[in-house]
This record gives C-alpha cells, sequence and structure tokens, in this order.
C-alpha cells in the first residue's frame, strides 16, 4: 500500500484552535456573571443581542466607546500581574461614556496573541468581566485572536467596546453655565494613562518593576499596575439626582486637555491645585523624572480620575452623594469665562 500523506494543518502554523475553544468555556462563568436585564443571547454565536427596551428605556440613544489599555499592559506582562489589565480596559471604555449620560449595557473585548495560553487569557478575561461586574455592564462578547509572527512570545494586546443608553434629550454636556462648580472624584494612581513616560521614569531612575516601590507598599510594577477606577454608578446616580451639566474623563491629555472638551465655546475653567493632595505616585514620577507641573498636568491625571461641572446650588448636596456612594471628592474651582484651564496654587 502507498504511504498517507499528511498535509499541513493550522496548529502547525501556529493557531491552536482548540485552545481557543477551551477558552470559550473557561470564561464562560465569569460572563455569565455579568449577565443583566435586556441581554438577548450568551457566548458563542456570530453576534450578540442587546434590547434597550428591556433594559428599561423608552426613547433610547446609543452611545458607544472604545479603548485599550496602552503600555501599562508591557508591565503587566512583564511581572506576570495579569489580573486587574481586565478592569482598565472596561474602565477606560465605560467612564468614557458615562461622561455622555449614558449608561453602560453591554461590553466586548478583543485580546491578540501571538500563542494563545489560556491560563494567561483567563485572567484577563476574568479581570474584564469583574470590571462589567461592577459597572453593571454585560460582557456578551469579544474575539481571541491568535496571530504567529505578529506579536513577540508572551505578548498581546486588548481593545475594548461599550455601548451604553440614555433617553432622547438628555444627553451631557447640557447647560453648562458661568458660575457651575468643578467636583473632582480622586483616582486610584495612575490609571491608564502616561506610561511610556512612566517607564522611561522607572529606567532613569534605575529601577526594575519588581524591585520595592518607592512610594507605597509592594513592589514598583504592583504599585503602577492599581486597575482604573470605575466611576460609573456613582456618577450615574450623580446625573439622575439632577445638576450636573458636564463629565469629564481624566485621561491622557490631563486636566489640561480633557476638561476644555465639555465646556462650550466661550467658557472655561479656574481650578485650584491646592483642592487636592497629590497622590505619592505622582509626586515620586515628578521628582524622579524631573517633570515640570504643567506636563503632569497634561500627560497625567495627577489624583483626579474625573471631574464634574454642577449647578452651584447643587453641589453640597451632589458632593454628600458622591460620597455615600465611595468617592473622594474635591471641589476643584468653577467654570468661568474664556477659553481653557487656568490654574492657581500648585501640586503638593
Amino acid at each position: 500500500m502507498s504511504e498517507v500523506k499528511t498535509g499541513m494543518s493550522y496548529a502547525e502554523a501556529g493557531v491552536d484552535i482548540d485552545a481557543g475553544n477551551a477558552l470559550v468555556e473557561r470564561i464562560k462563568p465569569a460572563a455569565a456573571a455579568t449577565r443583566r436585564t435586556g441581554v438577548m443571547e450568551g457566548l458563542g454565536g456570530f453576534g450578540a443581542l442587546f434590547d434597550p427596551r428591556a433594559a428599561g428605556y423608552q426613547d433610547p440613544v446609543l452611545v458607544a466607546a472604545t479603548d485599550g489599555v496602552g503600555t501599562k499592559l508591557r508591565i503587566a506582562i512583564d511581572t506576570g500581574e495579569l489580573d486587574g489589565v481586565g478592569i482598565d480596559l472596561v474602565a477606560m471604555c465605560v467612564n468614557d461614556l458615562v461622561c455622555q449620560g449614558g449608561e453602560p449595557l453591554f461590553f466586548l473585548d478583543y485580546f491578540a496573541t501571538g500563542k494563545l495560553s489560556v491560563d494567561e487569557a483567563a485572567r484577563v478575561i476574568n479581570g474584564i468581566a469583574e470590571g462589567c461586574r461592577r459597572s453593571g455592564t454585560a460582557l456578551i462578547g469579544g474575539e481571541t485572536a491568535e496571530m504567529p509572527g505578529m506579536y513577540h512570545a508572551g505578548d498581546f494586546d486588548l481593545a475594548g467596546f461599550a455601548v451604553g443608553a440614555l433617553e432622547r434629550g438628555t444627553a451631557l454636556p447640557r447647560d453648562v453655565r458661568d458660575g457651575d462648580v468643578l467636583i473632582g472624584l480622586l483616582s486610584d494612581g495612575v490609571h491608564s494613562n502616561g506610561f511610556s513616560l512612566v517607564r522611561r521614569v522607572a529606567e532613569k531612575a534605575g529601577l526594575g518593576w519588581k524591585d520595592p516601590a518607592p512610594f507605597a507598599p509592594g513592589t514598583l510594577g504592583q504599585a503602577l499596575l492599581t486597575p482604573t477606577r470605575l466611576y460609573v454608578r456613582p456618577v450615574l446616580e450623580a446625573i439622575r439626582a439632577g445638576g450636573v451639566h458636564a463629565a469629564a474623563h481624566i485621561t491622557g491629555g490631563g486636566i489640561t486637555e480633557n476638561l476644555p472638551r465639555v465646556l462650550p465655546k466661550g467658557l472655561g475653567a479656574e481650578v485650584d491645585l491646592d483642592s487636592w493632595t497629590l497622590p505619592a505616585v505622582f509626586d515620586w514620577l515628578a521628582e524622579a523624572g524631573n517633570i515640570a507641573e504643567a506636563e503632569m498636568l497634561k500627560t497625567f491625571n495627577s489624583g483626579i480620575g474625573m471631574i464634574l461641572a454642577v449647578e452651584a446650588t447643587r453641589a453640597a448636596e451632589i458632593e454628600t452623594l458622591l460620597q455615600a456612594a465611595g468617592e473622594t471628592t474635591a471641589r476643584l474651582g468653577a467654570v468661568v469665562p474664556g477659553e481653557g484651564v487656568r490654574y492657581s496654587g500648585r501640586l503638593r
């Protein structure tokens, strides 16, 4: 009999379909834990269905946001500390979305790598599910791409996409006016922006990710990988209470670039830098990197992760509501005539 010749296979080319299927099975319980009213289908289909009317909306307008985690992933990969970056991914999307006044409804992720490790990918996606659970968002789908030759061994990338809804006519910003009070919600550290500079500062300081952090307990890598804070639930509660005219997520570009995005033409902001205490991680970055204050304020959140512009007569009430929801707040200043952000005081 002639010898049976075996042809090439996808697995031989470096793509393991069985591993991808195993990952889907592994993450199904985590995704199921995020299920909320409105979800019509689970994982595994070609698409995912969601009914906004079942979620309580009468005349819904959809709002969407997409983002990634950036070079913070480099630290997570190098240290093997993978459990928090999924929360970062969700937060970067849903914190943007809520600034329009929308409630996040569902989330989809994209995980791309050269060689799929089911265990590592499951840790990342379980983090995504945890971020969704904390923000009331359903994880209803995603994509895992195994692409040999596109990534170095052990590397991966993440992207996410969130969709929310709001009732027609309620979108933010609206009615922003001279005299509105600016309320800052404190951050949990660097969040997910500016890490190309963070990595350069650590290199200049001669520190590795497993070295003790100069500003916090644990290693430098662990301290820097603190996940992005999720502001969705308290900010939605404040918006629904009334009096919130605008919300700005303070990400890349810092306060300097992000706050003006929600202010109408002819209005700017006055921000008192003495109104909050700069978290220790930013003190370290500024000193170790010899970073000027202006650069800090347009690169990092510098301790303020979200800013609300609120009606002056409602400011105390909204502060109390936010604090009861677990947020630490600072009264930063006010909306004023002009353009851009004017600072007084200094970061300290």
